[in-house]
């Protein structure tokens, strides 16, 4: 049987971490900026932790 491929766009998105969790960029950091404050764009700016939910689902992509 041949090998399962990984899936192109979950890999450009996902890092797993040492312990085995996602993380994933937050959302909002496309457009609008100037609209928003300093204080929330360096918030939106950091790497966030899957949820529980999420994390099912990408790992499936990720073929973990």
């Amino acid at each position: 049987m041949p090998k399962q491929k990984t899936h192109s766009g979950a890999k450009k998105r996902f890092k797993i971490t040492g312990s085995g969790k996602l993380m994933k960029q937050q959302a909002g950091m496309r457009h609008n900026l100037e609209g928003k404050s300093s204080k929330r764009t360096r918030r939106l700016n950091q790497d966030q932790v899957m949820s529980a939910a999420d994390t099912k689902v990408a790992k499936k992509l990720l073929g973990l």
